[in-house]
């Protein structure tokens, strides 16, 4: 997810006058300022900025692999309660509300685009969380995540073959750390599912606009340890 700091200033207005705070469908507990519309939206966010060619708005939205992580989190809260936890390209932080309602010690959301910090940092001062919103590329660091992560999460992100395979090099850092690593998503083209095992899954409410039906069955799954090399004989 990219995004442009020159609109930074207009953040708060953004959020505060194009989306409104609402129920997240398959995690009612948890309610998230979020957009009905999102062509206008997108529209309104390049206006205010002054550029055109920005990202749409990703953080404006529950989809459908952070509704079914975030329930998951919620449904199995020893998953991360006292755990120290990182949600990459967290979007609007649903998933990453989810792991500090669950109980994590502490909650690190990353995303590229600052809009989408800057909606994490609202949406969990209204659920009344504490998440550390960080305007970062993950993917383009060697320090993150940090060696003592003990949980990595991430919804939503192998839409693309490059993203897809840049996270899963991430995320495959992240488990030979030491740290367990939990995906979201209803099987798009670029999930590596030889390298996942499932966990669960959900039948979750989605706007057709966007992700082109009203249900998306969605699974959470667990990256498995990487496959040692042969041992030679």
């Amino acid at each position: 997810m990219t995004g442009s700091t020159s609109a930074r200033p207009a953040i708060p207005e953004i959020i505060g006058t194009s989306t409104r705070l609402v129920p997240v469908p398959l995690v009612p507990e948890i309610r998230l300022y979020q957009a009905g519309d999102p062509i206008s939206l997108w529209q309104r966010t390049e206006e205010t900025a002054g550029q055109t060619g920005l990202d749409p708005p990703f953080w404006a939205f529950a989809w459908a692999g952070g509704q079914a992580l975030a329930r998951y989190l919620l449904d199995h809260p020893e998953t991360a309660r006292g755990r120290r936890v990182i949600d990459m390209a967290s979007g609007s932080g649903l998933v990453a509300i989810a792991a500090a309602l669950a109980g994590a010690a502490a909650v690190t959301a990353y995303d590229i685009d600052p809009l989408a910090a800057e909606a994490i940092r609202v949406n969990s001062a209204a659920n009344g969380v504490t998440v550390l919103a960080v305007c970062a590329d993950v993917l383009a660091r060697d320090d993150i995540p940090a060696p003592d992560a003990d949980l990595v999460l991430v919804a939503d992100a192998f839409y693309q073959r490059d993203l897809g395979s840049q996270a899963m090099r991430y995320l495959e850092r992240a488990r030979a750390g030491g740290a367990e690593v939990l995906a979201g998503d209803f099987g798009r083209a670029y999930l590596p599912r030889a390298r996942l095992r499932p966990l669960a899954s959900y039948d979750v409410p989605a706007q057709r606009m966007l992700e082109g039906t009203e249900i998306k069955r969605t699974t959470v799954w667990t990256l498995l340890e990487a496959p040692s090399d042969p041992v030679p004989g």
